[in-house]
């Protein structure tokens, strides 16, 4: 077709699909995989080849992204009975840009490496519209060789990759640091703006004088944006972040390190899912504050 490798999509909610529309005009030959025809037949329509498994892909693809919700998905999708081991894919590549635990992200690498498959420990950041131009964050850790021989794929993709070491997990933890802030910036910017409206302020004066002050943030100024808006459409689900906080708070308490604040935001974040925000996008945690 163009010469260019064949990349495979394993995953296109949020983010797997802007980044396989951003490859697929980029020229590159994209396949692609989801369970959900609605995404699919989105990609069809698009012009990329949709296939029936993750095996299939895997027999098609030169690369493989991974970007799935949770480790779960992707032990189903990398070896369950129709998945990308299934199709013996010695020599291929695979990014695992799903955010996960960094001992899952190692324990899949040494299950691909048993059967040839190199692996580079690739967290995203940065949301759909970055991932859509290509101008999303990459965390990337392994081989250097293995990150010089994928470089225009990688900056295809992102225009912020950051090498974090050469082992496998130092992606996902430096992801995970990052969500924690994610995180805590979020229900601090909820409920800061929940108490400036339950002053009396109004919220666009609010966020007006925030972005402009001190207390500003690339969190509150993007997630209080869709709050002015009543816009909950999600482009970052609320039980996604939920997961991501669980993992760093999680990941902290084996080190037995304190994260009050962190433990303050996922119990905030979990209270979101509990009144039945999950499906909505993050920035719905400030309906914990408005619903009492």
């Amino acid at each position: 077709m163009s010469g260019l490798p064949a990349i495979g999509v394993i995953g296109i909610g949020a983010m797997g699909l802007p980044i396989a529309q951003n490859l697929h005009e980029r020229g590159y030959p994209v396949l692609v995989c989801d369970v959900r025809s609605s995404q699919t037949d989105q990609a069809a329509e698009i012009g990329m080849v949709v296939c029936a498994s993750a095996a299939d892909l895997g027999r098609r693809a030169d690369l493989v992204l991974v970007v799935v919700v949770n480790a779960t998905q992707i032990e189903e999708v990398l070896f369950g009975a129709s998945g990308f081991a299934q199709a013996q894919p010695s020599g291929k590549t695979v990014l695992l840009s799903s955010t996960i635990a960094p001992e899952d992200t190692v324990r899949f690498a040494a299950r691909l490496g048993k059967i040839g498959v190199q692996v580079l420990d690739a967290p995203i950041s940065g949301g759909p519209a970055r991932a859509r131009s290509g101008t999303m964050s990459m965390m990337l850790a392994g081989s250097p060789i293995l990150l010089e021989r994928w470089e225009p794929v990688l900056r295809a993709m992102s225009d912020k990759r950051y090498r974090i070491s050469e082992t496998l997990g130092d992606g996902a933890r430096m992801k995970l640091v990052n969500n924690l802030l994610a995180g805590v910036n979020l229900v601090a910017s909820a409920e800061a703006l929940a108490l400036g409206m339950r002053l009396g302020l109004d919220p666009q004066s609010i966020y007006d004088v925030v972005c402009a002050s001190s207390g500003a943030s690339w969190v509150f100024q993007d997630r209080m944006a869709r709050v002015l808006q009543d816009d909950f459409a999600p482009r970052a689900f609320a039980h996604i972040l939920t997961k991501d906080v669980g993992l760093v708070t999680a990941m902290a308490d084996a080190l037995e390190f304190a994260t009050p604040l962190g433990d303050a935001a996922l119990m905030r974040l979990e209270a979101t899912l509990a009144q039945g925000f999950g499906e909505l996008d993050d920035a719905a945690v400030i309906k914990t504050y408005q619903t009492r």
